[in-house]
C-alpha cells in the first residue's frame, strides 16, 4: 500500500512537473518526484518513465536539465527497464541550450560504459543478451554518433571538449593496444569493473571486436586529423585532442603526426 501511495503521488507531481504554467512548481515538483522515484523499486519506478519522457518538450531548459539529472539518478538502477529514457539523452544532443547538452554527454559516457559492462557480462553469464539490452546499445550506437558529429562540427568551446572526452573513452575501450588497467578503471568508474576489447574474441552476439576496433582507430585518426587544422582550434580543445591521442597510444606514427602539425 505505502508503493501504491508513493507512486500516485510521483504520479500527481509528474503531471504537475509537465502541465503547471509556473516554473518553480515545475522544478519543485521535479525535486519532490526525484526523491520518491529514488526509492521506489525498479519495476514501479518504470511505469512513471512516459511521464519523465514527455518532459524532454519542455520549453524550459532548466526543467530539461533537471530531467536528466533524474535520469542520471534512476536509470542504472532500473537499465532493463529505461529503454523509453535513454532516446531523451540522444535527443539532448541537439537541445537549443549547451548546457542541456553538454550534461546529456557526460550523463550518456557513464550510461554507455554501463550499458556496455551489462551486454558482456550478460552473455557471459547466460549465453545471451536480452532484446531490452540489445536496443539499448542501438541506442548507445546512435549515441555515440550524436556525440562524434559534436566534436567534429563548429560549436560551444565547452560542448566540445565534452565530446572530445567521449571520444577518448570510445578509443580507450576499443583499442586493443590498451592493456593498462588503470586507464578501463578510470573509464568506468563506480561499477568496479574494468573491460578490454580482447574479451570479445569468443565471439558475442551484438558486439562485433573487429568492427568496434576498427571503429576506433578510424576515429583516433579523425582525432589527429583534427591536429592539421589546430592553428584554427581554441587552445584548449587542441590541448584536449593531443591528451586523448596521448592517452590512447605511444605509436611513432601518432608523435611523428603530431610534430608534424607543430603541436
Amino acid at each position: 500500500m505505502v508503493i501504491v501511495d508513493s507512486r500516485d503521488q510521483a504520479l500527481s507531481l509528474l503531471t504537475a512537473a509537465n502541465n503547471h504554467a509556473d516554473l518553480a512548481v515545475k522544478l519543485s515538483s521535479l525535486k519532490q518526484a526525484k526523491d520518491i522515484l529514488s526509492s521506489l523499486d525498479s519495476s514501479f519506478a518504470a511505469d512513471l518513465f512516459p511521464y519523465l519522457a514527455d518532459l524532454q518538450r519542455s520549453p524550459y531548459s532548466l526543467v530539461r536539465k533537471f530531467l536528466i539529472e533524474i535520469i542520471e539518478d534512476i536509470a542504472l538502477k532500473a537499465i532493463d527497464h529505461c529503454s523509453i529514457l535513454v532516446p531523451v539523452l540522444v535527443a539532448f544532443l541537439r537541445d537549443a541550450d549547451s548546457d542541456v547538452v553538454r550534461q546529456s554527454i557526460a550523463c550518456g559516457r557513464n550510461f554507455f560504459c554501463n550499458v556496455l559492462e551489462e551486454m558482456v557480462l550478460q552473455f557471459q553469464q547466460h549465453g545471451k543478451v536480452d532484446r531490452w539490452l540489445e536496443e539499448l546499445w542501438t541506442w548507445m550506437v546512435r549515441f555515440k554518433e550524436g556525440v562524434f558529429s559534436i566534436a567534429l562540427e563548429p560549436g560551444p568551446v565547452g560542448t566540445k571538449l565534452l565530446a572530445l572526452k567521449f571520444l577518448e573513452t570510445y578509443v580507450l575501450l576499443f583499442t586493443a593496444d590498451n592493456v593498462d588497467s588503470e586507464k578501463f578503471v578510470e573509464v568506468t568508474r563506480g561499477s568496479g569493473w574494468t573491460f578490454n576489447v580482447s574479451w570479445l574474441s569468443g565471439g558475442h552476439p551484438i558486439l562485433d571486436p573487429v568492427a568496434l576496433t576498427t571503429d576506433a582507430n578510424r576515429t583516433l585518426f579523425v582525432l589527429l586529423d583534427m591536429l592539421q587544422s589546430a592553428n584554427s582550434l581554441p587552445g584548449c580543445v587542441t590541448i584536449t585532442v593531443v591528451y586523448c591521442i596521448i592517452v590512447n597510444t605511444s605509436h611513432c606514427l601518432v608523435f611523428e603526426k603530431i610534430w608534424k602539425c607543430g603541436v
